[in-house]
């Protein structure tokens, strides 16, 4: 997925500062990936660790680690269960009739032909889920195939804040329903749907990993629509672009964001902890410090590097496009 914020390209620089600190073998290590998003750093140490800890307020996300930090053992027949239902008859449902031009003359987040086969296979995984002829493992394989198969698709400049007015090239193609394979190994692993600031109150464990939204930009609106297929519940979609009701991080208000992780970094029953944030985030640099510097024993360290933007005439000016990310280092004392 084009994910914005995601560690994808970052995923190296942050395992090796993570070995330099708190050692080289994580086989006993508990690691907690607390704003998980789509998982790319739970799953750079779910074959490393003991037990990964997974965790994001935002549904679609909680579905896709289900799937790539929960599932850890292999799933019978999981490709037949694909084939049957990338072979569907299409079927008009609540992404045609709310997202689709054919459905309500505006909005086009997919193609008329995407919107009934999505409507069709979230269907059926769910009529298979409430006749208990599927496993929850298999639930959350199959669901997470769809929105990721779903987003490839999606008529967006990457988030779902806006359509565009053309059905661009690669939402033309007929959506072509992909598995989300996960790493397989012998762990269990937990993954919640849970306020962070609460749940940090519950679980304790080696190495807790930060990366909260650095901004204003709520990922609920951003990526409305993702919750609305992992969901697929009914209600009224609002304005043009066809909002749902979506959470509000405190982290993305520069009046509420340092209350809340100090709070957070206070309540932390894990020895290192690890806070992922970029140069053009709410909290300075300074701000960071002074907060975990209360707490143990504080470095930083940080890279340069080309961040993804959705919008393509920003992408062209790589001079803009370059930023400072940092990894603030805790070891934690009290």
């Amino acid at each position: 997925m084009n994910y914005i914020g995601s560690k994808y390209k970052l995923s190296p620089f942050i395992k090796e500062t993570i070995y330099a600190v708190s050692g080289n073998n994580l086989s006993s290590k508990v690691f907690c990936d607390l704003f998980a998003g789509t998982g790319i750093v739970g799953r750079a140490f779910k074959q490393e660790v003991k037990k990964v800890i997974s965790n994001d307020l935002e549904y679609y996300s909680y579905v896709l680690n289900k799937n790539y930090i929960g599932n850890h053992s292999p799933i019978a027949d999981k490709e037949l269960y694909l084939e049957e239902l990338d072979t569907l008859n299409t079927k008009k449902g609540f992404i045609y009739n709310n997202y689709c031009r054919g459905g309500n003359g505006e909005r086009q987040y997919f193609s008329d032909e995407n919107g009934v086969k999505i409507d069709a296979i979230r269907t059926k995984i769910e009529a298979w889920k409430k006749g208990n002829e599927i496993s929850d493992n298999l639930y959350f394989f199959l669901l997470a195939s769809l929105i990721e198969s779903a987003d490839k698709v999606a008529n967006t400049a990457s988030v779902y804040g806006a359509y565009l007015k053309h059905i661009k090239k690669s939402a033309q193609k007929k959506l072509d329903l992909k598995p989300a394979e996960f790493l397989i190994n012998n762990n269990e692993h937990q993954v919640f749907n849970s306020d962070s600031n609460q749940l940090i109150n519950t679980i304790e464990g080696d190495i807790l990993y930060l990366d909260p939204p650095y901004n204003a930009r709520q990922y609920g609106a951003n990526y409305h629509l993702l919750n609305t297929i992992a969901k697929y519940d009914t209600f009224i979609p609002k304005g043009k672009t066809g909002l749902r009701e979506y959470n509000r991080s405190q982290y993305c208000s520069k009046t509420t964001v340092s209350e809340s992780f100090d709070e957070l970094i206070k309540k932390a029953k894990f020895k290192h902890i690890y806070l992922s944030y970029n140069n053009e985030g709410l909290m300075s640099v300074n701000e960071v410090e002074k907060i975990m510097s209360k707490y143990g024993k504080y470095s930083l360290v940080s890279k340069t590097y080309q961040r993804f933007r959705a919008d393509k005439q920003e992408n062209r000016n790589h001079t803009a496009n370059k930023t400072e990310e940092y990894l603030h280092i805790l070891e934690k004392t009290n």
